[in-house]
């Protein structure tokens, strides 16, 4: 009987994994899931602000508008679509960063995010960041999707 009821746990905590290792899906109709895949070296003298707590840095050449990375305490990063995710991307909706706020410069727009939590500030209804995977190892920040 022990050995069933074990069989059981273990199935089901196999059946409720993910797949994804918790990938965020929002199912936004506005963005894209371009393919994304950066090894950031700490070492490297441009990489120098995400050795430090408080600070970000933005990637222009993967991602739809860009990549915010974010260093929230050297064990864990943030890296975020700089693609404001309540719009088609056009000229004005790539986001600009300020602190831990990114904010879209369209006019008539107020959509402004936590580049951490990736939540929009004031409504709760909005697409949230598109969220990109981070991992440090050693020196080495690698961002994928």
């Amino acid at each position: 009987m022990k050995i069933k009821f074990v069989a059981l746990l273990i199935l089901l905590a196999m059946v409720s994994c993910k797949s994804d290792d918790g990938g965020v899906q929002d199912n936004n109709p506005y963005l894209t899931d371009p393919i994304v895949n950066l090894n950031l070296n700490l070492n490297l003298p441009q990489y120098d602000p995400l050795k430090f707590p408080g600070n970000s840095l933005v990637i222009t050449q993967q991602g739809i508008k860009g990549i915010v990375i974010y260093n929230v305490n050297n064990d864990l990063y943030t890296a975020s679509e700089l693609s404001d995710p309540n719009h088609i991307p056009n000229s004005c909706s790539r986001m600009e960063v300020d602190g831990i706020i990114v904010r879209c410069p369209c006019e008539n727009d107020d959509n402004e995010y936590d580049i951490v939590t990736g939540q929009h500030k004031t409504n709760n209804n909005a697409y949230p960041l598109q969220q990109y995977r981070i991992v440090r190892t050693g020196d080495v920040i690698q961002v994928t999707n």
